[in-house]
């Protein structure tokens, strides 16, 4: 059986998944697409052979589609993941679940009532081989209780539509995510470190940031966000220990020696670094879909990274910490 999937905004992040979906992940394929432009959404549909609908809510009623991927904005986000749950869909929603927790409060409780979690969240970072072997090291105890973690999240560049917010929601999200996977434990609070400007900004952007945040344990974790540092994409990560430290590595396969030294090729956007983490994670929710089971991140997971946004966010125009405020977790989530 073949997983009829319903594709919700296919602009660059939605047809890099068709992409994947119609390459080199098995099991499914894109056979319905729909935008806010009708004419991008034919262009689209033309080009893979699927149907262009006319709204996300013709689209998610269709008796032709069995599966729902939401690569819209953010903001759209919250009515669509709402009518796929109420229509029993499985949904697999690009980060973030929603812009803001109270949204996300909305999405955890239809999918309640509809008893059965049918929402996957996009932190594709969980299925990334480093990360995943960073987590399997400090898992295992033989370096002791972690106590820092440093990240780095640099940019070449952001559009001027990149909003002062998203470098909380859009950027950082990413490693508030994967830092309450790679430790098992929620984040408390948050602050907002502002250095000296970039001249390569936007004049609304504060670039770089500095974004601090402790967890229950009491963990200090750093995350550098720099989307205009000119020259690639970045991703770093170190966690200290009690008897060692673990990071990523480079990203590079090969390097090369010439007159201008010793060099490799540095990536420049995450379909480059994250590609594998992107295959293997469209490919579990396809499998899982397909046998009506559950995959990847859940509703819960989108609204506690939701949670330290607001946090992140609210930190970002006032100073000191900001605590982060969260309900208890629902037992249909443990």
């Amino acid at each position: 059986m073949t997983l009829r999937i319903g594709m919700i905004g296919p602009g660059g992040m939605g047809q890099a998944h068709i992409d994947r979906i119609h390459t080199v992940i098995a099991g499914g394929r894109v056979t319905g697409v729909t935008d806010l432009n009708a004419d991008h959404a034919a262009q689209v549909a033309e080009k893979y052979g699927a149907t262009a609908y006319a709204s996300s809510a013709e689209l998610i009623g269709s008796d032709e589609i069995d599966a729902i991927m939401i690569c819209s904005s953010g903001p759209a986000h919250e009515v669509d993941v709402i009518a796929a749950i109420q229509a029993g869909k499985p949904v697999f929603c690009e980060k973030p679940l929603a812009p803001a927790a109270q949204a996300c409060l909305r999405i955890m409780e239809a999918e309640q009532k509809a008893g059965k979690k049918l929402v996957t969240v996009g932190f594709m970072r969980r299925f990334d081989e480093s990360y995943q072997q960073m987590k399997a090291i400090l898992g295992s105890g033989e370096i002791g209780e972690t106590l820092i973690v440093h990240n780095r999240h640099r940019n070449p560049s952001v559009p001027e539509m990149y909003t002062w917010d998203m470098a909380i929601n859009d950027t950082a999200i990413h490693e508030i995510d994967t830092m309450r996977w790679l430790l098992g434990e929620e984040i408390v609070s948050a602050r907002v470190d502002k250095p000296k400007k970039t001249k390569n900004r936007f004049e609304h952007l504060q670039d770089p940031l500095i974004l601090i945040m402790e967890t229950e344990s009491g963990v200090w974790i750093d995350d550098e966000v720099f989307v205009n540092n000119q020259h690639a994409y970045d991703i770093q990560c170190e966690a200290v220990a009690e008897k060692g430290t673990i990071r990523l590595s480079d990203q590079h396969k090969i390097e090369r020696t010439g007159t201008i030294g010793r060099h490799h090729l540095l990536t420049m956007n995450h379909n480059e670094r994250f590609g594998g983490a992107f295959v293997t994670e469209v490919q579990q929710w396809i499998h899982a879909a397909a046998k009506g089971e559950h995959t990847g991140s859940t509703s819960w997971d989108g609204y506690a990274a939701a949670c330290v946004c607001d946090a992140g966010i609210k930190a970002l125009t006032a100073s000191g910490t900001v605590p982060v405020k969260m309900i208890d977790k629902p037992a249909f989530y443990a």
